[in-house]
């Protein structure tokens, strides 16, 4: 389990060598300690590995593997997947060739799962993803999908939401933007399912326990409640401690906003960013969720009051505001 128990279910990946293609992010290292709790060898498989290093003092001795690859060379793929019995590819990109990142070059990385012999194939996707989408982000994950089942039909396509946890850079980037005294909200009423990174992470070790009940299935990974993006803001100001005066943006003005500055370095929402944020990011409903995977997700209300201490007026010594 996630959550670091460690019960006889959870030793159902014991032995089986396990390659995360695209491993060193913040996904990977959270599913890195779900598969390790549950027994699994790992092959971190990254352009850069060593930032995956912290990953090897989860296991024991042997049990972590790091090899360099890149998915846009297709001979290093091949290499780095030699002997798997299950893979799961993470990679993904909001800028670059995203074709190669998480298109139609993903079937490649399928591919060379499929000839290395692995008996299991986990593609990371998103929710939205959508082939006629004018976002490249939601095409080319859409494609990727088709891509990864042509190469592996039996593969298992997941769609997270948004992925939540402690250190996370969602979270914690609206916990530094509370202490401003005025915060504008980009669509305020956008809707939103966010996920528990680790409840996630179960979701994935469960499918590749059971790749014959699971696989070529396609899940919606989302928590167990829609806020807007609104109420998401207040929710993180409330548990910070902060009392911002707040102002919810029209969606005229966000989008305006988007297109105007959106183009310039380090600015805080691209075009394409907004169109995702707008048509918002939850579970349609129309394919089996995370209870499907028997897993049942964690709302996030459960964990803020604790994570949002550090943004506090004076960190653990403050004192919470009654109301934000």
């Amino acid at each position: 389990m996630a959550n670091g128990e460690t019960t006889d279910r959870t030793r159902d990946l014991d032995g089986m060598l396990v390659a995360l293609v695209g491993g060193s992010g913040f996904f990977g290292t959270h599913l890195a300690q779900e598969l390790l709790s549950r027994g699994a060898r790992l092959r971190i498989c990254s352009r850069h590995p060593e930032r995956a290093f912290r990953v090897k003092t989860l296991g024991g001795l042997g049990q972590v593997q790091m090899v360099g690859t890149d998915v846009t060379r297709p001979e290093t793929v091949a290499k780095a997947l030699t002997g798997v019995d299950a893979v799961v590819n993470l990679v993904g990109a909001f800028a670059g060739n995203l074709d190669v990142l998480q298109g139609t070059g993903v079937g490649r990385v399928a591919q060379a799962a499929k000839d290395a012999g692995a008996t299991a194939f986990v593609h990371i996707s998103a929710l939205g993803a959508d082939a006629s989408s004018d976002v490249p982000y939601a095409r080319t994950k859409a494609e990727g999908e088709a891509a990864v089942l042509a190469a592996f039909p039996t593969a298992t396509i997941m769609r997270p939401s948004i992925l939540f946890a402690e250190d996370d850079n969602f979270l914690n980037m609206f916990g530094g933007l509370v202490k401003l005294p005025v915060l504008p909200v980009f669509g305020p009423d956008a809707k939103l399912q966010p996920v528990f990174v680790d409840d996630a992470a179960e979701a994935v070790g469960n499918a590749l326990a059971h790749p014959r009940i699971h696989g070529g299935k396609t899940f919606e990974l989302a928590g167990p409640e829609v806020v807007t993006m609104g109420q998401l803001n207040r929710m993180i100001a409330k548990a910070a401690g902060r009392s911002p005066v707040w102002l919810d943006l029209p969606d005229a003005v966000s989008g305006a906003f988007a297109t105007l500055t959106g183009w310039l370095p380090g600015a805080p929402m691209s075009t394409s960013q907004w169109k995702l944020l707008k048509a918002g990011n939850f579970a349609t409903g129309t394919l089996p969720g995370i209870d499907a995977l028997g897993v049942s997700p964690r709302p996030l209300g459960l964990f803020l009051d604790r994570w949002m201490t550090r943004y506090r007026k004076f960190g653990r010594f403050g004192v919470k505001a009654k109301s934000a």
